[in-house]
């Protein structure tokens, strides 16, 4: 003799707790969709970033290190021309100050980094490294925290560095030069 066969011992609330539902498949289907949906613009909502700008990065020149004060001087009394200083802080763990400068030439540039090395050396700063190619138009002077670019103006146009490094905040040189 067969076994008997069990009744099946699910109930509607079980199927329905399984994923079975009453409702026609289309229904279930763009329930789904406005759920996930829902649930992506939760998760994909645009977190609100305060970055400093330059009406709130108002600082004194005291409060600046002391090296990059006396580079900036020395740099403009070297005549160096676009001299641009960009805080970075928070933006990069490489450096807190990067100063871009152009010179005319390639000798201009060597003198630009002789004066600038002298000068961190006055201020008491050690300058890490110096990277320069021969007639490459481009000098890099790392001193822990500030990193000079001394570009010549074909190199500087060419590579932009202002725009890469955009979010920092601009230091206007008059003030560095008045402090």
């Amino acid at each position: 003799m067969a076994a008997p066969k069990k009744k099946s011992s699910v109930t509607k609330s079980t199927a329905s707790k399984r994923g079975k539902s009453k409702l026609p498949k289309k229904a279930v289907k763009a329930a789904t969709k406005v759920k996930a949906k829902s649930k992506l613009k939760a998760i994909a909502k645009p977190v609100a970033v305060k970055r400093p700008t330059p009406a709130t990065a108002v600082r004194t020149p005291s409060t600046f290190p002391k090296a990059l004060i006396a580079a900036v001087k020395a740099l403009d009394e070297k005549k160096a021309e676009q001299i641009r200083v960009i805080e970075l802080g928070p933006l990069s763990s490489v450096a807190d100050y990067f100063v871009l400068a152009t010179g005319n030439s390639e000798p201009h540039l060597r003198s630009l980094r002789i004066e600038l090395d002298r000068a961190l050396e006055e201020a008491g700063s050690r300058v890490r490294g110096i990277e320069a190619q021969k007639e490459s138009g481009w000098t890099v002077v790392d001193s822990f925290e500030i990193v000079f670019h001394l570009f010549r103006p074909e190199q500087r146009a060419a590579f932009r560095l202002e725009t890469l490094w955009k979010d920092g905040i601009n230091i206007p040189v008059s003030s560095l030069l008045k402090a």
